[in-house]
């Protein structure tokens, strides 16, 4: 496989600049302008478009093993490819929970069959699987994820004594959904009472409120400081939580990081009236000062990475009354150009998404040469076309589920092609079915 990049601008390490790619078998193997082929290359003309690293989704759910009528890694990946992301994380909250060294490799063997994009799982945390969670390989290993706040299955970690475990004897990084159980359980009451069972989505922001959210997070957080613990807390939902975060300290250097989603960076509780359900994620998508601030901890750094949360659902599933909807959304397809959308707003920089969206989650997690547009490193490549508009339509979506939050929604910008480890899978609308990802292996000391 040799391909050769011409006359794109790439977007790396806070510069765009123009410069051709040359991509031999899995490789990138040189940067340069004015590259002269052997003539063996397949040479495409990228003028005009963008040359970017595939990005890092450290927070997804494929729903494969056990929930298939959901999503599976192959059509999740696929739509991934379709939207830029070559590499994906994947939460232990499948069916049967990852709590195991055996059924967490389970993963590993299924995605390694059908994963278009490269792929991690984390090792799932329950209150009584410590010692299961220290066997747990840091080379090829993204993590250990703590729910502490709700989930499925045996995985809410809600036990003084089991947290105070796992952050003092888990090496590696930590990663945690948090939210604040009791909090949630007795606002339930609340609007049960005021309700019933008729309880407007609008609520859902005021049940899994900002109290929730902050209460969780910086128990979490004082955790890990007490500890020393590497913690990474995921889809940070409010202002109040951002001030948690350290903006100052390089990424290289912290122990504490943060993520935010896209649905969080996008919406806000106004949007309940229109889109209901179909925004209904844990954490709850809150106010629009809420919105602000936590665009303003992207911006300072106080906020380390944007990804998805992809977690989606059937339309059966989701028309169901408040307490019987799940919550959460499919996310990977539209994830990039939404966000360069926010770019050509003024909101970010083209660089700064770039930044959050692949470089940082590389360093983060220390994944082995990925993440960035670099000589001998793996060529997971994204041309993006800034002149072509993308409208969501139920249509064009690849999502097993067959629903988006962004329907009826046009973006300005386009994926033109995306390469993973040097294989074009996908083109111009269409995907290549190759199962070319490579499990992630990364740098830890």
């Amino acid at each position: 496989m040799r391909y050769l990049l011409k006359n794109g601008m790439v977007i790396n390490e806070g510069k765009t600049f123009s410069s051709d790619v040359l991509i031999v078998n899995d490789r990138i193997e040189k940067m340069a302008q004015n590259i002269h082929g052997t003539g063996t290359e397949t040479e495409i003309n990228c003028e005009g478009k963008y040359i970017v690293p595939g990005c890092i989704d450290d927070q997804v759910h494929f729903r494969e093993p056990g929930l298939t009528h959901k999503g599976e890694i192959f059509t999740e990946s696929r739509a991934a490819v379709a939207g830029g992301i070559t590499s994906f994380m994947e939460m232990p909250n499948t069916v049967p929970n990852a709590l195991t060294q055996e059924l967490l490799e389970d993963k590993y063997v299924i995605a390694s069959k059908k994963s278009i994009t490269n792929y991690s799982f984390f090792m799932g945390a329950s209150n009584d699987n410590l010692e299961e969670v220290l066997k747990t390989n840091d080379k090829n290993v993204c993590g250990v994820k703590i729910f502490m706040g709700s989930s499925t299955g045996n995985m809410l970690v809600d036990n003084e004594l089991a947290l105070n475990g796992l952050f003092s004897k888990v090496n590696m990084l930590i990663a945690t959904h948090c939210e604040d159980e009791s909090t949630i359980r007795e606002n339930i009451e609340l609007f049960k009472q005021k309700y019933g069972e008729d309880v407007p989505m609008s609520a859902h922001p005021l049940i899994r409120s900002e109290e929730a959210c902050y209460l969780s997070s910086s128990r979490a957080v004082a955790l890990a400081k007490k500890h020393g613990t590497r913690l990474h807390i995921l889809h940070i939902s409010t202002a109040k939580e951002v001030g948690l975060f350290d903006a100052h300290t390089p990424l290289s250097q912290k122990k504490i990081t943060a993520e935010a989603c896209v649905h969080h960076l996008w919406f806000s509780d106004k949007d309940y009236d229109e889109k209901g359900v179909f925004i209904k994620w844990n954490p709850a998508v809150k106010t629009a000062r809420d919105r602000e601030g936590i665009w303003q901890g992207v911006l300072a750094n106080a906020i380390d990475v944007i990804a998805t949360d992809h977690a989606p659902h059937t339309l059966e599933e989701k028309a169901g009354k408040y307490f019987q909807a799940p919550s959460g959304g499919p996310l990977v397809q539209h994830a990039l150009i939404a966000m360069f959308e926010k770019a050509k707003e003024g909101k970010i920089s083209k660089e700064r998404v770039i930044e959050k969206m692949a470089h940082a989650p590389a360093q983060l997690f220390a994944v082995e040469n990925r993440g960035y547009v670099r000589e001998g490193y793996f060529a997971d490549l994204v041309i993006v076309d800034p002149n072509k508009s993308t409208t969501v339509t139920k249509e064009n979506l690849l999502y097993k589920c067959g629903w988006s939050p962004f329907e009826g929604v046009s973006f300005s910008h386009s994926i033109d092609s995306t390469f993973v480890n040097g294989n074009m899978v996908y083109n111009n609308g269409q995907i290549n079915n190759l199962t070319s990802g490579h499990r992630l292996l990364f740098n830890r000391s």
